[in-house]
């Protein structure tokens, strides 16, 4: 795409969801959308891909979210019989359609991560920069973030913020978590972070960024979510269906990129010192296109980009890859 500031597609989104999604003229690019196809939305939130969808010429969006709240809002936000909401995990798309008679799609997009909406509301517990109850479940059930760093051992906690936030200072920040028990607020965790890691008026990043982060995509089990939601969106497609993922941390965009690279056939030959392997099953998705970072011009009217990362794929006529043999 060009430097060009968004198109109208992304502009129209603003004054009903207050959101602008991001990457959202070249996901649109990516989908290659025909007049008249079934594309899925894995992750709705406030609706911009599948309004954007729709606009493109699609003739059905099934939109697929687990946060109550986006499902309940959906059809305020986008009004149109064309769009189908589902309330599911989208790394369960495939069983999802597949009972309703709804397979194969033409494309699955997936926009990783907490939405803006979700960061917006004090409530939900994702945002250091409001006060609220230190909760950040997606779903609205299951165990919260208090939940966890109230029960887990000093060591679980520091590996969650070594792994998940690349925090260097990891252990001392679970140290004092766990001395500071029970935590019930995000700005009780916020004021931890900052005091261990150091803050004053003015500072680019806020050092709680990279531990709010981390404990989120622990309670969510966002990586491993990702991972089936792959595997899903491979099952759902029919042959030169168009798969786009969003993503906005580097171990999600890892695994997206190794998923396609292994699907692909792409994946790194064995050694040549030894005696030739079998080739293994047919590649699943071709024509996997290069990372795209948004536009200056987007970065501009939308921060959230900056570390935004779209990969894309076509699927291939061969049978999808259960998970034992993949």
């Amino acid at each position: 795409m060009s430097g060009n500031p968004p198109s109208v597609a992304q502009g129209d989104l603003t004054p009903k969801t207050g959101h602008l999604p991001v990457l959202v003229d070249e996901v649109v690019e990516a989908l290659a959308i025909a007049h008249g196809e079934t594309h899925v939305d894995g992750t709705f939130g406030a609706g911009g891909y599948t309004t954007a969808m729709l606009r493109a010429g699609a003739g059905r969006v099934i939109a697929f979210d687990q946060d109550p709240d986006a499902i309940r809002n959906g059809p305020s936000l986008v009004p149109d019989p064309r769009l189908t909401l589902i309330h599911e995990r989208f790394s369960r798309m495939a069983d999802a359609l597949a009972e309703r008679d709804l397979l194969p799609v033409d494309g699955v997009t997936l926009d990783i991560g907490v939405s803006s909406m979700q960061l917006d509301q004090a409530a939900r517990g994702f945002s250091f920069r409001e006060d609220g109850p230190l909760d950040m479940r997606m779903s609205q059930d299951g165990p919260s973030a208090a939940d966890f760093l109230n029960t887990a051992d000093e060591a679980e906690i520091a590996r969650v913020i070594r792994d998940y936030g690349d925090e260097p200072k990891a252990r001392g920040l679970a140290r004092a978590i766990v001395a500071a028990r029970p935590l019930s607020r995000t700005s009780e965790l916020s004021a931890i972070c900052r005091k261990v890691l150091g803050w004053h008026a003015g500072m680019k990043t806020d050092p709680a960024t990279r531990t709010f982060q981390a404990i989120r995509i622990h309670v969510n089990a966002e990586l491993a979510e990702l991972e089936a939601g792959l595997e899903a969106a491979e099952r759902a497609l029919k042959p030169g269906g168009r798969l786009a993922v969003v993503t906005f941390h580097s171990l999600e965009d890892r695994i997206v990129k190794q998923f396609l690279r292994t699907r692909s056939g792409a994946a790194p030959a064995g050694s040549r010192h030894r005696p030739m392997l079998d080739a293994g099953p047919a590649p699943t998705f071709r024509a996997v296109a290069k990372p795209v970072a948004a536009s200056e011009a987007e970065l501009a009217i939308n921060p959230r980009a900056r570390s935004a990362r779209l990969r894309s794929a076509v699927r291939t006529e061969a049978p999808y890859l259960p998970r034992k043999a993949a």
